[in-house]
C-alpha cells in the first residue's frame, strides 16, 4: 500500500471521493456497494474494491471531514425486504479535497531544465 504523505489523500480515498462526488449528482446519498461500482465503471477494473479495503477508507475520510454518514431509515429496508444500508455523502471539504488531488496529480511536472535555469 502506497505511503500516505501528510496531509494527502491515498488513490482509493480520491476515487471514493471521485466517485461519491458522481452518485450524489445523480441522485443524492450513496451506499457501499454502489460506490464500489462506480468505482470499477470509472477505472475499468473487472474487479470491485475489497469490502473491508473500502470501509476502512470510507473510516479514515470520515474522520477528517471529507464524508458523512448515517444509517438507512428501517422502514425504507423492510419494505424492500433488505437490511438498512449505510448512506454516505460527501462534503464540501470532501469535494475540495477531490479537487485539489486531482489538479495536483494532472498537474505536468516541471521540465528537469528549468530546475538548473
Amino acid at each position: 500500500m502506497p505511503r500516505r504523505r501528510e496531509g494527502r489523500l491515498v488513490d482509493l480515498e480520491v476515487d471514493i471521493l471521485g466517485a461519491g462526488i458522481e452518485l450524489q449528482a445523480d441522485g443524492g446519498d450513496f451506499y457501499g456497494f454502489a460506490l464500489a461500482k462506480r468505482i470499477a465503471d470509472r477505472s475499468g477494473a473487472s474487479a470491485l474494491t475489497a469490502h473491508g479495503t473500502l470501509y476502512k477508507a470510507l473510516g479514515r475520510l470520515a474522520e477528517r471531514g471529507l464524508v458523512e454518514s448515517e444509517w438507512e431509515d428501517p422502514a425504507i429496508a423492510a419494505a424492500e425486504g433488505r437490511p438498512r444500508r449505510r448512506l454516505y455523502r460527501v462534503t464540501g471539504a470532501g469535494v475540495a479535497a477531490c479537487r485539489t488531488e486531482t489538479e495536483q496529480r494532472t498537474a505536468p511536472a516541471p521540465s528537469p531544465r528549468s530546475a538548473f535555469a
